[in-house]
């Protein structure tokens, strides 16, 4: 609970991760409803349907991609805490009971 108040545990990944998949849902119902427009137009309505089909199939990679990059900015973020700690832990003096003077 400390780590979470203390902002050392990030929840947004968690919320990109349910973004990713909203946005893979949104992506597949637009293009069903623009194939759905295409289909009952009079006429130009199959440029409309290959652009539906298009953004089903590369609607969710791009959702996919973006919640990637997102989540990149994270990594680092937990990486850079990692390596401080590191260096926090080396440089601490270690006292073995000895006096120098």
């Amino acid at each position: 609970m400390n780590n979470f108040l203390n902002f050392d545990k990030m929840l947004t990944p968690t919320i990109i991760k349910i973004v990713f998949w909203i946005g893979a849902g949104l992506s597949v119902l637009m293009g069903l409803l623009m194939i759905i427009q295409g289909a009952g137009a009079y006429y130009g309505g199959g440029a409309s349907i290959f652009m539906g089909l298009l953004t089903i199939v590369i609607g969710p990679f791009v959702v996919r991609i973006y919640c990637e990059l997102l989540i990149i900015f994270f990594k680092m973020n937990e990486t850079l805490q990692d390596v401080k700690d590191l260096l926090a832990n080396q440089n601490k003096p270690v006292n073995n009971g000895e006096n120098k003077n």
